[in-house]
C-alpha cells in the first residue's frame, strides 16, 4: 500500500487530453501503464477547470450525448506550476484521474506474469520525482542485490472495435479453456526478435505452455474468446454484454485508441457587437441576476471590452440572451462547417472580432481560372470537445450518427452534463474553387468512372467494418478533389515555410449542389490552418505565405512534386481498392500522408491522380499542367 493516497505519477498537456490521451486512453509511463478514467472520477469544480464557451460546438455535442450536457470544460489543472509544486499540498491532489493498465505484470528476472491484485507486486511512488513510479517483485527468487527488480506491464492486451478493451486472458490462453487449481504462470523469451512466435506462457503448476504466436492472425481469430464487454475507464463492464471477437494488440499499438472529436471555429453569433460580447463573456455574465451586479462587476474590473456599454445596455443584452436560449431561438445550425463556410466566402461582411480577423487577396497568378477566393484568416481560435472514443478503427465522416454511436464508447456510465474540451489560437489560409471549373471536371467521362470506382471502394471499405448501409455517406470525387489537394499544399508549407507537420491542420468544405435541402449551395473550398498551444503558428507566418506571389511558388512547387512519388510506380498504381483495406488510391507516407492530428479523414479519400497527371494515369487531373508562374 503506497504510504501517499493517490500520487501524482506524470504530466500532460490539457491539449493532450483531447488528442492523445483523452479517457479511456494508456498513457504510457517510464515504469507503468495507466488508463485515464471516465468523467465521473474528474474533478469539475470551477476552481479547477475553465468553462469553454462557444455555442455551436456546445449545440452540436447536444446532439450527439443528449440535451442534459450544460458546457464545456477544461481538464483539472493546479493554478501552481509543478516546479515549484507541494507534493504534500492539496494542489497536489489536482489533476485528472488514472488507473493502473494492463493489470497484468511481468518480472524480467525471474519471469514471473501476475496480476497486480496478486499482492507479489508493490507500489512504490516517489512524491518528488513522480515520474518513478513503479511496482517491484520484492520477493524474486532470482534477484541477488538489494534493490527488488522493477517489474513492467505485460506487452499484450486484447480490444474489440465496440470499443471495450481487457487483460490478455492469460490463464485461459495458456490452459486452453482447462481448469487449474492454482496456477503460477510465467513469460519467457526464447529469441531477441521480441515477435509473438518467440514467447512463450508457461504454467508452472502444471506444466501447461503456449506460444503467444497462436493469439494473432488466422489462429487468434479461433484461439480468441468472445469480449467480455469490459470498460476499465468506467470500472464496469458493459449491461448488455459484447458479441464482438476480441483481437490481440501490443501495449503500444496506435489503434488502441482514437478520439472521436467535434471542432469548431469560433465565429461571431451575435446580431451586433454587443450581443457577440456578451455571448465571449457569458461564463461571468450567467450568474448576473440583476443589473446591480452588472455594476458591481464594473468596479471590480471584470466586464473587459463591455466596459464600453453602459450598464442597462448590457443588462438588457443579458436578458434577451436569456429568452432566446430558453426558447431555443439562438440555436445554431447542426452543421458546424456551413456557417463557416458563408462567412470565409463574404469576407467583406464578416466584423473582426478578438477571435477572428479576414482579410481578401488576389487569386495568385496562373489559378484564377480555377481558384474563387483566397482569404487570409490572421486570427481565429478553434474549439474542441472530446465527445467519446473508439478502439480499433478510427471515427470519421464516413458513418451516420446511429452507426457512430453504437461504436462509440461513453466517457461516463450515466449521461454527461458536460465535456471535455480545449480551445487554441492560430491563423490561416482559406481557398475557395471555382464552381464552374470543378463542374467542367466532373462532366469528363474518366472522371466519373474513377468516382464509380472510389464509390465501390467506399462500399467494401464499409462492409469490411460491419457498417450497416455501406453505399451511405460517400463524400463523392469533389471531395478527393479537395483533401488531396489540401495535403499537398499542407506538406509543401511544412517543408518549405518550415512548419512542423502536426502544427498544420486542414479543414475541408466539399458539398454537391442540392445535396442538402436546407443548404443548395455547394461548398468546394479548403482551410489551411494552425492552431497549436504553442506559439508557433500564432505569428502571422502562415499568413504571409498566403500573399498572391508566395502562394503562387507554394502552389505550383506542390503540384509539380505530386506528379511524381518516391514510392512510384507502386504508388501511382494504386487505385480504389475493393479488398476493404484501404480506402485511397495514389497516395503514401512519402507523397501524400499527413499526422492524425492535421487529417480529418484519417488519411481516407486521398488521390494525388486527380489532381496531376502521374505514371499511371494522365486523363483524370483537375490540373492539366502545373500553371506557369
Amino acid at each position: 500500500m503506497s504510504p501517499y493516497p493517490h500520487p501524482r505519477v506524470g504530466e500532460l498537456r490539457p491539449t493532450q487530453m483531447i488528442f492523445t490521451f483523452g479517457v479511456g486512453a494508456i498513457v504510457e509511463l517510464p515504469y507503468i501503464s495507466v488508463m485515464i478514467m471516465g468523467l465521473d472520477d474528474w474533478d469539475d469544480s470551477p476552481q479547477h477547470t475553465r468553462e469553454i464557451i462557444e455555442e455551436r460546438l456546445l449545440t452540436a455535442v447536444r446532439q450527439r450525448l443528449g440535451p442534459q450536457v450544460e458546457k464545456l470544460l477544461t481538464p483539472p489543472i493546479s493554478e501552481e506550476s509543478s516546479y515549484r509544486l507541494d507534493p504534500f499540498s492539496e494542489a497536489a491532489r489536482v489533476g485528472v484521474p488514472v488507473a493502473t493498465f494492463p493489470r497484468w505484470m511481468h518480472c524480467p528476472r525471474c519471469q514471473l506474469l501476475a496480476p497486480v491484485s496478486s499482492g507479489l507486486f508493490q507500489l512504490k511512488t516517489n512524491p518528488y520525482h513522480p515520474e518513478r513510479t513503479r511496482y517491484v517483485h520484492e520477493a524474486c527468487p532470482k534477484n541477488k542485490t538489494r534493490t527488488p527488480p522493477t517489474v513492467v506491464p505485460a506487452r499484450f492486451v486484447v480490444a474489440c472495435a465496440d470499443g471495450h478493451i481487457d487483460d490478455f486472458p492469460w490463464v485461459d490462453f495458456v490452459h486452453r479453456g482447462r481448469p487449474c487449481d492454482a496456477p503460477i504462470l510465467e513469460l519467457i523469451e526464447y529469441g531477441p526478435s521480441g515477435e509473438a512466435r518467440d514467447l512463450e506462457v508457461r504454467c508452472t503448476t502444471c506444466d501447461a505452455s503456449r506460444r503467444m504466436s497462436e493469439a494473432f492472425g488466422e489462429a487468434g481469430r479461433d484461439n480468441m474468446p468472445r469480449c467480455r464487454g469490459r470498460r476499465p475507464h468506467l470500472r464496469d463492464f458493459e449491461e448488455r454484454g459484447c458479441q464482438q471477437q476480441v483481437k490481440t494488440l501490443l501495449l503500444g499499438a496506435s489503434n488502441l485508441w482514437f478520439p472521436d472529436v467535434l471542432t469548431t471555429l469560433a465565429i461571431p453569433a451575435g446580431v451586433s457587437q454587443l450581443h457577440q460580447l456578451v455571448i465571449d463573456h457569458w461564463d461571468d455574465l450567467r450568474h448576473a441576476t440583476s443589473r446591480e451586479i452588472i455594476t458591481f462587476m464594473r468596479t471590480t474590473g471584470r466586464l473587459g471590452d463591455l466596459a464600453a456599454f453602459d450598464d442597462d445596455a448590457i443588462w438588457d443584452a443579458v436578458q434577451q440572451k436569456r429568452e432566446r436560449d430558453a426558447q431555443g431561438e439562438d440555436l445554431p445550425t447542426p452543421d458546424l462547417k456551413t456557417p463557416e463556410w458563408a462567412l470565409f466566402t463574404h469576407p467583406s461582411s464578416a466584423p473582426e472580432t478578438s477571435d477572428l480577423k479576414l482579410r481578401e487577396v488576389p487569386a495568385p497568378a496562373g489559378f484564377k481560372d480555377v481558384l474563387e477566393r483566397v482569404v487570409l484568416v490572421e486570427r481565429l481560435r478553434e474549439v474542441r470537445a472530446m465527445i467519446g472514443f473508439t478502439r480499433l478503427d478510427p471515427p470519421g465522416d464516413v458513418l451516420d450518427e446511429l452507426e457512430a454511436q453504437q461504436r462509440r464508447m461513453k466517457l461516463t456510465r450515466a449521461s454527461p452534463t458536460w465535456a471535455p474540451g480545449s480551445e487554441v489560437r492560430g491563423e490561416g489560409i482559406f481557398l475557395q474553387f471555382r464552381e464552374d471549373a470543378i463542374q467542367r471536371w466532373l462532366s469528363r467521362q474518366a472522371v466519373g468512372q474513377w468516382d464509380n470506382a472510389f464509390f465501390e471502394s467506399h462500399v467494401a471499405w464499409r462492409i469490411a467494418r460491419y457498417i450497416k448501409e455501406p453505399d451511405a455517406n460517400y463524400p463523392g470525387l469533389r471531395y478527393v478533389l479537395i483533401h488531396a489537394f489540401s495535403h499537398i499544399l499542407m506538406r509543401q508549407l511544412a517543408l518549405e515555410a518550415g512548419y512542423v507537420a502536426a502544427s498544420v491542420r486542414e479543414r475541408i468544405y466539399s458539398r454537391n449542389p442540392g445535396e442538402d435541402p436546407d443548404f443548395p449551395e455547394p461548398m468546394a473550398g479548403l482551410l489551411i490552418y494552425t492552431a497549436a498551444p504553442d506559439s508557433e503558428g500564432t505569428l502571422g507566418g502562415l499568413v504571409s505565405q498566403g500573399e498572391p506571389d508566395i502562394l503562387g511558388q507554394h502552389l505550383r512547387k506542390a503540384l509539380t512534386d505530386a506528379g511524381l512519388c518516391a514510392s512510384d510506380p507502386l504508388c501511382a498504381e494504386h487505385g480504389p481498392s475493393t479488398d476493404g483495406i484501404t480506402l485511397h488510391a495514389a497516395a503514401c507516407h512519402a507523397c501524400m500522408f499527413a499526422p492524425e492530428t492535421s487529417c480529418e479523414q484519417g488519411n481516407r479519400y486521398l488521390d494525388r491522380s486527380v489532381l496531376v497527371a502521374t505514371i499511371a494515369h494522365q486523363n483524370l487531373a483537375f490540373f492539366l499542367s502545373p500553371p506557369a508562374s
